[in-house]
C-alpha cells in the first residue's frame, strides 16, 4: 500500500524526516519497502500484513504515527452541512441475508455537476497510482484511500427504480462490469441489484450500465460492510481484483462506514454542488467488542522489562483503545472496532512492545527449565518406541490372534496355557498369543527370505494368558475375557543377520549375538532411568532379565531345530521379551542437569586376561568403590577371545577415567590410585596384566 508524507500530515503533526519516519514505522511492524521522492512529496510503500486491515488507509497509518511519536491525531469529522439523516426521505433498501451484508447505507444526492476533479485531488490520487475519472468517482476513491472504507456511486436515473436489493446472484444471471467485460453470475456471488437486474458485484466492482458519467445529475451513494469470505470467493470466481475487494476481504471497520459516507457527501457538496435528498441504513453501526483484563505484572514477565502504568495507558489510548483501571496492577481494555485482531491479553502485550520499542527491551537469555510432560504409561510406551527406533530398530505390528502350531514350533512359553477362540474365522486365528516372539520370528524369517542380510525388529503389544492355568477357557464374550484372561503389555525384540561396517582396516561383517541384544536393553533401561537390573543365565541359550528383585523377561538364542522349523538357514537369531507392566514401576524419568567439567580428565587403560567364570559386572563393581572421589568413569572398551588367549579365559581392556571437579590432576595423584586398582584385580580375580 502507498501513502504520501503530505497526506499523513493532514492527520498528525510529523516532526520526523521521511527517512526517519520510514525507519520508525518499519521497527513498529509497518515495513516500509520503498521510499520515493516525487514532485516535492515523499511516497511510502508499506507492506501490510493480512491481520491489520486498519492500516489500509491514510488514517490508519497516521494513527500509528500518532502513537509512535506521542502526537495528537486529528480525527476525521465531516461537517453536517446543515442537515440530519433523520430529516431525509428514506431510500428503499432490502438485504436478503444479514450475514452477507451486516450493514448497508444508501444516500441519494441530487443536482450534482459531474466534471473533472481539481488538481489537488488528481495529484493525491495519482501519487498512489490511481487514475482520475471524474470528480464523483475520484471522491469515492479518495475516501477509500483516506479512511479505508470503499464507497460506490450509482447513476440514480439509470437504476430501474430508486431502490436497492442486496442478494445472491441467480444462476446464469449476467452483468457487464465497468471494465466492459460480461460476467456470468451464480448463487455464490453477492450482488447489488435494483428491482430488475444486478447493477454491481458487491464489494468487488460496479456495473457498466449504472456508472457515473458526465451526463449523470443524480447519484445513489453506497457505503456498506460485506462478508469478507463471500467477497473473496466472488472475486476469485470472476477473476477480478480491485482496491475495494482488497479491503473488504480483510475486513473493514463497521463504525466508520457512516463517517465515510458523510465525508464523501461533504466533498460532493463542495466539488459537485450536490445536495442530499434521501438516506437510509440497515444493520448495526457499532461492533460488539468484549473487554480484556490486562495485568501489568504479566506484561513485565512476558517482556522482561517493567513499563510504567501511565506509559502503558498512553500507548494503548494512542492506538484507539479505551483503558480503565480496575484495581492496582489491573487494567480493563476495550479494543476499538477497527482492531478485529485483538482478542487476548497477549495481543495487547504485543501492541505495547512494538510501540514501546523492541530495541528498548534488554537482551537476556531465557530461563530454560527443561521437564518432561509424562502423563501416564501411554507416554512411556511412546518414549520406548522412540528410543528403540533411535537405536536403529524397526517397529513391527503383528496380529494378536495366531495359530496354535506357530506357538508349538517356536518352543517359547511352553508352560503357558493359550486362550482359545470359540469360533475362529480361520485356522490362523485359533488362539490369543501368550508371547510376541513367535510372530516376530515369523516376520523375521519372511524378511530374510526377501534377501535381507540384517533384520532388527521390535513390537510393543498386549499378550494374553489364562488366569486359571489348570483349566482351558474359550472366549464367549467380552465379560468372560476380563474374567478369565490376564492381559499384559509386552515388548518383544528379534535380531538376526550381520551388519556391514566400514572401518579403517576395510569392510567387515558384524554378526549379531546375544551381547548386541543385551546392549540394546541396557541402553533402553538407562534412558528410562531403571537403576537396578541384572541378567542371569539360565541354561545354555536363555538369560533371565531381573528388574529390581523381580523377573521381568528373558533373552534367548533359538536352537537349530527351531530355526529349521522357520526355514532359517545358517543364521543366528536372538530374541528378548520384557513384561512392561512389571517394568513401569521401576522407571524414573526425572533428570538432573550436570555442568560440563571445567578441568581435563586423565585416562588409564588396563589390558588383562580373566577367567570366563567372572562376569564383567563383578569386575566393574569391584573397581568403582576404590576411587569415588577421583574415578569418574570405568568401562570396558575391548573384548577378545582367540588364539592368543588361553581356553577358558578372555581378554578385556578396561578404561578408567580420572577427574577432579576443582583442579587438573597430576600423575602423582593418579598413579597410586590406578596401581591399587590393578593390585585389587590381581588379588580378587587372579587376572594377568597384558
Amino acid at each position: 500500500m502507498k501513502v504520501t508524507y503530505s497526506w499523513l500530515k493532514d492527520f498528525v503533526n510529523i516532526k520526523l524526516t521521511p527517512r526517519e519516519l520510514a525507519e520508525k514505522l518499519t521497527m513498529a511492524g509497518l515495513e516500509v519497502v520503498s521510499l520515493e521522492e516525487s514532485a516535492g512529496d515523499f511516497i511510502f510503500e508499506i507492506e501490510i500484513t493480512s491481520n491489520r486491515p486498519d492500516w489500509l488507509s491514510i488514517l490508519g497509518v497516521a494513527r500509528e504515527i500518532s502513537s509512535l511519536t506521542d502526537s495528537k491525531l486529528k480525527a476525521a469529522k465531516p461537517q453536517e452541512l446543515g442537515f440530519k439523516a433523520s430529516g431525509l426521505k428514506p431510500v428503499e433498501i432490502s438485504v436478503a441475508d444479514k450475514k452477507d451484508c451486516p450493514f448497508y447505507s444508501a444516500m441519494i444526492i441530487r443536482n450534482i455537476k459531474v466534471a473533472s476533479s481539481p488538481e489537488w485531488l488528481k495529484k493525491r490520487l495519482g501519487s498512489l497510482g490511481c487514475r482520475s475519472v471524474n470528480n464523483i468517482v475520484d471522491i469515492t476513491n479518495y475516501i477509500l484511500f483516506e479512511l479505508g472504507q470503499p464507497l460506490h456511486a450509482f447513476d440514480l436515473d439509470r437504476l430501474g427504480q430508486e431502490s436497492i436489493n442486496v442478494r445472491r446472484g441467480r444462476l446464469d444471471e449476467k452483468i457487464i462490469t465497468i471494465d466492459g467485460q460480461q460476467r456470468i453470475l451464480d448463487h455464490e456471488i453477492l450482488v447489488i441489484a435494483d428491482k430488475n437486474k444486478p447493477v454491481a458485484i458487491a464489494g468487488v466492482m460496479g456495473g457498466k450500465e449504472t456508472e457515473v458519467t458526465e451526463k449523470t445529475s443524480n447519484v445513489l451513494l453506497e457505503s456498506a460492510v460485506f462478508n469478507p469470505i463471500l467477497v473473496r470467493r466472488s472475486r476469485q470466481k470472476l477473476g477480478l481484483q480491485s482496491e475495494s475487494a482488497y479491503r473488504f476481504e480483510r475486513g473493514v471497520d463497521l463504525e466508520i462506514a457512516r463517517t465515510a459516507s458523510l465525508s464523501a457527501l461533504e466533498l460532493i457538496h463542495t466539488l459537485a454542488f450536490g445536495k442530499p435528498y434521501a438516506y437510509k441504513s440497515l444493520g448495526a453501526i457499532k461492533s460488539a467488542k468484549s473487554e480484556i483484563r490486562l495485568e501489568t505484572a504479566y506484561i513485565s514477565r512476558i517482556l522482561g522489562v517493567s513499563i510504567p502504568v501511565f506509559k502503558i495507558k498512553q500507548i494503548l489510548t494512542g492506538l484507539g483503545f479505551i483503558v480503565k483501571t480496575r484495581a492496582k496492577g489491573i487494567l480493563v481494555v476495550k479494543p476499538p472496532s477497527f482492531r478485529q485482531d485483538i482478542k487476548l491479553q497477549i495481543d495487547l502485550i504485543e501492541e505495547i512492545a512494538r510501540v514501546y520499542g523492541y530495541e528498548r527491551i534488554p537482551l537476556t537469555l531465557p530461563a530454560v527449565k527443561p521437564h518432561q510432560n509424562v502423563s501416564g504409561n501411554r507416554d512411556i510406551v511412546s518414549g520406548i518406541r522412540i528410543i528403540l527406533r533411535g537405536l536403529g530398530l524397526q517397529e513391527a505390528i503383528t496380529y494378536s490372534l495366531v495359530d496354535r502350531s506357530l506357538l508349538i514350533k517356536s518352543g517359547i512359553n511352553k508352560n503357558t496355557q493359550p486362550v482359545e477362540i470359540l469360533n475362529p474365522l480361520s485356522k490362523e486365528q485359533e488362539v490369543l498369543r501368550s508371547t510376541l516372539l513367535p510372530s516376530l520370528v515369523r516376520t523375521l524369517a519372511y524378511n530374510l527370505d526377501q534377501q535381507q542380510e540384517y533384520v532388527n525388529i521390535f513390537e510393543v503389544a498386549n499378550v494374553f494368558s489364562d488366569k486359571n492355568s489348570s483349566a482351558q477357557h474359550q472366549i464367549l464374550s467380552d465379560e468372560l475375557v476380563h474374567a478369565c484372561v490376564q492381559e499384559e503389555l509386552s515388548l518383544g525384540i528379534a535380531l538376526c543377520g550381520s551388519k556391514s561396517l566400514l572401518i579403517k582396516q576395510g569392510l567387515i561383517k558384524d554378526e549379531v549375538t546375544i551381547l548386541h541384544l543385551k546392549g540394546i536393553l541396557e541402553s533402553l533401561f538407562n534412558k528410562l532411568g531403571v537403576k537396578v537390573y541384572d541378567f542371569k543365565p539360565q541354561g545354555d541359550n536363555q538369560i533371565n532379565i531381573i528388574v529390581g528383585q523381580q523377573e521381568a523377561g528373558f533373552m534367548l538364542k533359538l536352537d537349530e531345530q527351531t530355526l529349521d522349523s522357520f526355514d532359517i538357514k545358517n543364521k543366528q537369531v536372538v530374541l528378548a521379551e520384557v513384561n512392561l507392566s512389571k517394568l513401569f514401576k521401576h522407571i524414573n524419568l526425572e533428570r538432573k542437569f550436570i555442568n560440563i567439567p571445567k578441568y581435563p580428565a586423565i585416562t588409564r587403560d588396563i589390558s588383562l586376561v580373566i577367567k570366563d567364570k567372572f562376569s564383567v559386572k563383578e569386575l566393574l563393581a569391584a573397581i568403582e568403590p576404590k576411587g569415588p572421589s577421583l574415578l569418574s568413569l570405568v568401562k570396558v572398551v575391548d573384548y577378545y577371545q582367540g588364539k592368543q588367549i588361553p581356553s577358558g579365559f578372555r581378554g578385556l581392556t578396561i578404561s578408567c577415567v580420572y577427574r577432579a571437579p576443582d583442579r587438573t590432576l597430576t600423575e602423582e595423584e593418579v598413579a597410586p590410585l590406578h596401581n591399587s586398582i590393578c593390585a585389587l584385580l590381581e588379588e580378587r580375580f587372579g587376572i594377568k596384566l597384558r
